[in-house]
């Protein structure tokens, strides 16, 4: 075993970690407080070791010995998490840094009435996580052979694990890397933990109303009857403290004083009342509350202290929240409706699941729904989201029979890159449809390098959607038409499209419009189009769109219609009708219906001009959606196939590169912390750690004189580039830092001469390299986001980068499918493709920079901003080149 260093690490640990903790859900549904050890936990802590059992005392320390100063001493060094119920520890955790910097022993122990519910599990990844930000890599875990269930829970953990044996004792090796082996194993108890929690609030067997009020036109009053209304299949108590009765059902004062359990309150009162109801709900059994009232964080700090309170309250009995200040509830049963919500009508039930962070918003979604026919399978109003999120609720939605389509209506997240593993996930089963409100952007910070100037919140917000499927739509109008098309249709195979119009100008502007939406219109097959003119007219078009004419019949319709649909050439089929004299629009639409039975393997959309929704004219096996305008109906199939190709497009893997020297980069970091929080990282420390995860650049010689200039040219060879080295001067070209294609020592010994005088202090120093011409000048960088973390870019390069703006980003970790899919996007790739005769570029080494930049800044977590700009991209087979380089660290993620 290796020896222990002096602990000097738990001080930079430690000021890492919220010392509050967190609460975490065990696999039960129920939540433990994970938190730092703090001194005054210590006779706790030996309260706490001397209820173990002696076997458990024996797997701890691997002795019989009695529990002496010493050992607890032994036990709490380096860094301590425990687990605290009700402020009683209940488990402890820590880990001991090891002469290597990379390696720790680690040990758990809990107590024994809590073993199995995954305590020590939920310890083992917050001390892991704490671990990777200090550099450990690794953790040595010295088990008993006998001791059963830490094995199991080593080897379920989804790490990867060896193991040595040694007289009775395993060795155990642990790397800590989140590859993605370990993730789908700790996404799986996460998801089993949110389906065991979120259980009371989708299926309770009682509910409580406290608030329940007699005076109509109150929210109390609404939330009572709509919840009798819906008919719920369980009973409803209201509770109110001054009423006997409230519609005719016996009250309660308490809802402690109710003779049935309870699973769910749904709380409407004041919010300086809310506290010591949610204690009287909490005390009677309630396992999930819906929080009405408004004067939370809405309202400003005071409101905000309220909430933590709140939360921090349910959190410590288990309960999950959902609100404050929200809407409620509506959840569509084959035996009934709960609805604890106190909107004015609802929609009909479906297969539709809605999310809303505004609760007025949430009123007007569902009247909209009513009005065009989705049915709604469940509603969830999240109010302040203070503990309830969406990232919980597509957690849900994933297992529920009754949902096919997830829509949301954010305005911020909680945690991304959870999101983004979720909702992919998630999305892989069931189309997830979102509008992100809050677009305008405010306090931006001035940015720094390229990269930082051509990102924002909006750009991490699409990249985080397109890496995981869901499909944004700019207005709720769009978000409703797409709903509509992808409830109610199959996805189209690919993007092509028949269009059927009685109307010429209508057919164009379709056309027009599928193309706007990445849609194309094929010329149809001849055998289709001759038997279109068997059926149509002669002065019909049969092509694409096929125009019929005003005096198409419903029976042409529909005829019409089904040939277009057995063509090979299209993949989807509108169908645009505005009512002539000659024909009822009724018999149309009956046509339609008609021609999809049995329904289609290809979507159909309708346009019957100044019509939407899902009339009642075109319902059959299957309801055909119609839509206003064609540009509606165009921008909904656009999003259908843009799904459909998302779907087949490959899951795509993040390679982890063996030949990185992650010591020497973390090394390099260290260094650069210890005596800045925030700062840009000189030339030579650049090199260390690009050179360290073999991301290729020029040779180069950092100078501090012209003399020195002019010894390295004459090193190098002619020509030469000489590169300014400053701090804090950011964009070189900007004061003409600069200088290529100097053809002689005395040349480049000028050029320095040159920047020093214009500079002065600023200048550190330049950098020689030889003159590299040819290729083509890319940009790969990356910029950490507050709330979404790394966002690797890749566009066109060189000086007019922020000109151009051609930058795509992508959230960290890339697969290498996101890695072909930015380079794909950039205008770079036409270039890279070889244009005008010229080589194609070296797309694979291109990839290779990338993804090595996304192990970079996961195994570098300090890191802010890294610029490459420009990476020149030769032709194939003789790779890329970073011609220059600028990192700046920070606090660590």
């Amino acid at each position: 075993m290796e020896s222990r260093t002096n602990g000097e690490k738990t001080l930079m640990i430690s000021a890492t970690t919220s010392p509050m903790g967190e609460y975490v859900f065990l696999r039960d549904g129920s939540q433990i407080l994970i938190r730092p050890l703090e001194e005054a936990d210590r006779p706790a802590v030996e309260a706490f070791f001397r209820r173990l059992s002696d076997a458990s005392l024996f797997m701890r320390f691997h002795s019989t010995a009695r529990l002496s100063a010493n050992t607890l001493e032994q036990a709490t060094a380096g860094h301590a998490l425990v687990a605290d119920r009700d402020g009683r520890i209940v488990a402890l955790a820590s880990f001991y840094p090891l002469r290597d910097p990379e390696r720790a022993e680690m040990a758990i122990a809990v107590d024994d009435a809590e073993q199995g519910r995954g305590i020590g599990t939920a310890l083992f990844e917050r001390l892991a996580a704490d671990a990777r930000r200090i550099g450990i890599r690794r953790f040595l875990a010295l088990v008993l052979a006998a001791n059963h269930p830490m094995i199991e829970l080593l080897h379920g953990l989804g790490f990867s694990v060896s193991r040595t044996y040694d007289h009775g004792e395993i060795e155990f090796d642990v790397e800590l890397r989140e590859d993605p082996t370990y993730l789908a194993s700790s996404d799986a108890r996460r998801h089993a933990a949110a389906l065991a929690s979120l259980d009371p609030l989708f299926h309770p067997r009682a509910i409580a109303v406290v608030g329940a009020s007699r005076r109509s036109g109150t929210i109390g009053h609404a939330l009572f009857r709509n919840l009798l209304e819906g008919g719920f299949d369980g009973p409803v108590y209201p509770v109110n403290l001054n009423a006997p009765a409230v519609c005719s059902v016996r009250a309660y004062p308490t809802v402690k004083a109710i003779p049935d359990h309870v699973d769910l309150g749904v709380l409407a009162v004041p919010a300086r009342a809310v506290l010591d109801a949610a204690r009287d709900c909490l005390d009677a059994g309630v396992r999930g509350l819906v929080v009405i009232s408004a004067g939370f964080a809405e309202v400003g700090e005071d409101g905000r202290r309220l909430q933590d309170e709140l939360v921090r309250l349910c959190r410590a009995r288990g309960v999950r929240l959902v609100g404050p200040n929200c809407l409620g509830i509506l959840v569509n049963g084959p035996n009934g409706s709960l609805n604890a919500t106190f909107a004015p009508s609802l929609p009909p039930a479906g297969n539709v699941a809605v999310a809303s962070q505004s609760g007025a918003l949430g009123i007007a979604i569902l009247q909209q729904a009513r009005q065009l026919g989705i049915g709604i399978a469940s509603f969830i109003s999240m109010g302040n989201k203070a503990d309830l999120s969406s990232n919980d609720l597509l957690e849900w939605w994933e297992e529920d029979p009754a949902t096919d389509v997830i829509v949301l209506y954010l305005e911020s997240f909680g945690n991304p890159r959870r999101f983004a593993r979720v909702a992919r996930r998630v999305g892989a089963r069931k189309p997830i449809v979102a509008v992100k409100g809050g677009r305008a952007p405010a306090g931006q910070r001035a940015a720094a390098s390229h990269t930082a100037a051509l990102t924002g919140s909006e750009t991490a917000v699409s990249a985080l959607f397109q890496q995981a499927g869901v499909l944004r739509c700019d207005t709720l109008e769009e978000l409703f038409d797409a709903t509509t098309l992808l409830a109610n249709q199959p996805l189209p195979a690919g993007n092509r499209v028949g269009i059927i119009t009685n109307a010429g100008g209508l057919g164009i502007l379709s056309a027009d419009a599928a193309e706007a939406n990445g849609l194309e219109i094929p010329a149809l097959t001849e055998s289709t189009q001759t038997a279109l003119r068997q059926l149509l007219p002669a002065e019909a078009s049969v092509i694409n769109p096929v125009d019929m004419l005003a005096s198409g019949s419903a029976a042409s319709y529909g005829q019409a219609l089904k040939l277009v649909l057995e063509d090979p050439n299209v993949d989807a089929a509108v169908v645009l009708f505005i009512p002539p004299l000659v024909t009822n629009a009724d018999d149309v639409a009956a046509a339609l219906v008609a021609a999809c039975d049995p329904p289609s393997t290809k979507p159909v959309v309708t346009c019957f001009v100044g019509t939407q929704g899902l009339p009642e004219v075109l319902r059959g096996r299957v309801a055909i959606p119609s839509y206003r305008y064609p540009e509606a109906a165009a921008r909904a199939l656009g999003h259908a196939a843009r799904r459909a190709a998302w779907l087949r497009r490959p899951a795509g893997s993040s390679p982890h590169f063996a030949d990185v020297d992650t010591t020497a980069a973390r090394a390099v970091i260290r260094r650069a912390v210890e005596h800045e929080a925030s700062a840009w990282l000189s030339s030579e420390e650049v090199d260390q750690i690009l050179s360290a995860y073999h991301i290729a650049r020029p040779t180069a010689t950092f100078v501090r004189t012209p003399e020195e200039a002019a010894a390295a040219a004459q090193e190098l060879g002619e020509p030469a580039a000489l590169k300014l080295v400053s701090r804090t001067i950011i964009h070189k070209s900007d004061v003409g830092g600069v200088q290529l294609d100097l053809r002689s020592p005395a040349a480049v010994a000028d050029a320095f001469r040159s920047l020093a005088e214009r500079l002065g202090a600023a200048m550190e120093g330049a950098v020689v390299q030889p003159m590299i011409t040819g290729g083509i000048e890319c940009l790969v960088g990356v910029v950490t986001d507050p709330v979404f973390g790394p966002l690797i870019a890749f566009g066109l390069g060189g000086v007019t980068a922020e000109v151009l703006g051609d930058v795509s980003f992508r959230l960290h970790p890339l697969t290498d499918v996101d890695a072909d899919e930015l380079i794909a996007q950039s205008k770079a790739i036409k270039l890279l493709s070889g244009f005008r005769g010229n080589p194609p570029g070296d797309v694979a080494a291109l990839r290779e920079i990338l993804l090595r930049l996304s192990q970079l800044v996961d195994d570098l977590p300090e890191i802010a901003e890294l610029d490459l700009n420009p990476v020149v991209v030769r032709p194939v087979g003789q790779g890329a080149l970073a011609l220059d380089a600028r990192i700046r660290v920070g606090l660590s993620r």
